[in-house]
């Protein structure tokens, strides 16, 4: 049966008139409509098209376990934080959520408040404190934080062949919520562009920086999951973010210190959670 093109993509959205699930429905017969739309706006030659297949093959091809190049293509297009956006309508008292990242890893090691959690990466000494509270300004004891970031030289751990994590662990608030951590202080550095994310980029003109930044992850039961950054104020890079990342409230200072003849940075910055009742208001 021949289609024109208005009745082919009718024709395709009514194909899954018989989804068992009507959340999938409605998702998949909008992404056929908008995916149409895209093609007939920009007049998609039979070229770019193989030219997006291929670009795509390649990056399922290039992610593992440990690289994800299909969340950092998330993450540049800015559909990540439109996510992160539509999914955490917070109140306003709550600490703003921000992309998830492709470096996170389960099973980090547990460690007491006030440990070292850089095991040797490169770069100076930074006290990362706070406490983890509700939007009435009460501690939250017991929270689990997790927390990873990158080293002096821009790399995660994940990146590195190493025999143990740097810069990442999970450790449980005190009674006051206080949690405390040393690791090292935060640099800019560019995401992985070797690969076709890397291409997209550059093709557009754009650079792969972020500005520098820790990772955090924080639960507690009733509460709504927290997936934040805490970024190092003054980066030249907080403005041209290449994953659109960061949000005025999560900018915090790090301030350099010397104590018995040894320099190091500290940042204090609270990290307050919204009630699961309050994210569905």
């Amino acid at each position: 049966m021949d289609l024109r093109d208005d009745e082919l993509t009718d024709a395709v959205v009514a194909s899954f008139a018989s989804s068992g699930s009507e959340r999938y429905k409605e998702v998949m017969s909008a992404l056929v409509r908008h995916l149409h739309a895209f093609a007939r706006e920009v007049d998609l030659t039979e070229d770019e098209y193989f030219t997006a297949i291929d670009f795509l093959t390649r990056t399922g091809q290039i992610s593992t376990g440990t690289r994800q190049e299909f969340v950092l293509l998330a993450d540049v297009l800015g559909l990540s934080m439109l996510t992160v956006g539509l999914g955490n309508r917070k109140p306003v008292e709550a600490t703003q959520s921000t992309v998830f990242g492709p470096f996170f890893v389960e099973g980090s090691p547990e460690v007491e408040l006030g440990d070292d959690i850089s095991n040797g990466a490169p770069g100076q000494p930074c006290l990362v404190s706070g406490r983890v509270l509700n939007t009435k300004g009460e501690p939250i004891a017991g929270a689990l934080v997790e927390t990873w970031q990158a080293d002096e030289d821009g790399f995660y751990d994940v990146q590195k062949d190493l025999d143990r994590p740097q810069n990442r662990a999970h450790l449980t608030t005190d009674a006051e919520g206080n949690y405390r951590f040393w690791a090292v202080k935060p640099v800019a550095y560019p995401i992985p562009d070797d690969g076709p994310v890397g291409e997209l980029l550059r093709a557009a003109g754009r650079g792969p920086m972020r500005p520098a930044h820790i990772h955090f992850m924080v639960t507690a039961p009733g509460y709504a999951r927290l997936i934040t950054h805490v970024f190092a104020s003054g980066d030249e890079y907080l403005d041209t973010d290449a994953v659109f990342g960061v949000k005025q409230s999560l900018i915090a200072d790090f301030t350099e210190h010397e104590e018995d003849g040894k320099t190091f940075y500290r940042v204090d910055y609270d990290l307050v959670l919204a009630t699961t009742e309050e994210t569905r208001q």
